[in-house]
């Protein structure tokens, strides 16, 4: 009988393992207070300035998270992703390393070749990865600014009156870094999971796109994708990582893990 169950469960494992694919290791990082790549960076997509979310990685590589709008080549108000243009994959982008990354997945892109018909991941799922030069991966460290963390993937999404945090880099501040980190509340979740619209202080405003989100526990929450003006002016709204980062490793082919920071979680810091 015990010969019986331990084989069961040695097949159950083995199932399991060829569902979930192999689990790779954290690559060695770059201490956090050297590191010139690293989450809120600046990031250049043929003359687009953006700020990077989260590092992600697998067996090979190391990549930095931006929008997938940062790479659009339409009008900003063009924001489905399921028939708005983008440039290439192989698209170059400055992550200021010593020479460019490059943009190896785009989740419009992605879901246009697959020919998506759910509007909720159409209208909301905006994310891209960044592959980092082979001979910058030792400069990488995946800690948010400020914040510390992320700890983890939220799963769970958001509820009303929820704390958020965030760190945008936007040059429309003119280097005034005392504005990047924020803090704020969300409104809930939207489009059945997909996005959570929230108010910081500061809004984020142009160039900040793209930047991560954290729940109150420093889990990684969201990328910022969009500036509202109507109805809820000065709110933002944040893709769902969790469910990007699922559509990326099974839509997209891929098998990266969000990378967890190796600074502390320090906590919200403002009252409110």
């Amino acid at each position: 009988m015990l010969s019986r169950l331990s084989k069961a469960l040695a097949l159950a494992v083995f199932a399991c393992a060829i569902v979930a694919g192999p689990a790779s290791a954290a690559p060695s990082w770059a201490p956090a207070a050297s590191a010139a790549i690293h989450p809120g960076v600046q990031t250049l997509t043929d003359g687009a300035q953006c700020t990077a979310n989260f590092v992600f990685y697998d067996a090979s590589n190391v990549y930095l998270g931006q929008a997938a709008h940062c790479s659009g080549t339409g009008a900003a108000t063009e924001t489905n992703g399921c028939d708005s243009s983008s440039l290439p994959i192989g698209t170059p982008v400055d992550i200021g390393g010593s020479q460019p990354g490059t943009m190896v997945y785009n989740s419009w892109l992605t879901m246009q070749s697959h020919g998506e018909t759910n509007a909720d991941a159409c209208a909301f799922n905006d994310l891209a990865l960044v592959k980092v030069a082979a001979a910058d991966v030792g400069k990488v460290n995946p800690s948010i600014p400020f914040w510390g963390g992320p700890t983890g993937v939220d799963s769970n999404g958001t509820a009303q009156g929820d704390t958020v945090l965030s760190f945008g880099n936007s040059s429309l501040r003119g280097g005034v870094t005392q504005l990047s980190p924020k803090q704020g509340k969300s409104l809930g979740d939207d489009g059945n999971g997909w996005s959570h619209t929230v108010y910081t202080v500061t809004p984020g405003i142009p160039g900040d796109s793209g930047s991560a989100f954290l729940n109150a526990s420093g889990q990684a929450l969201g990328v910022l994708s969009t500036v509202a003006i109507a109805p809820l002016a000065g709110s933002n709204g944040v893709g769902d990582i969790a469910k990007e980062l699922a559509y990326a490793n099974s839509t997209g082919g891929l098998g990266v893990t969000l990378a967890n920071g190796t600074e502390p979680f320090t906590g919200s810091q403002l009252p409110i």
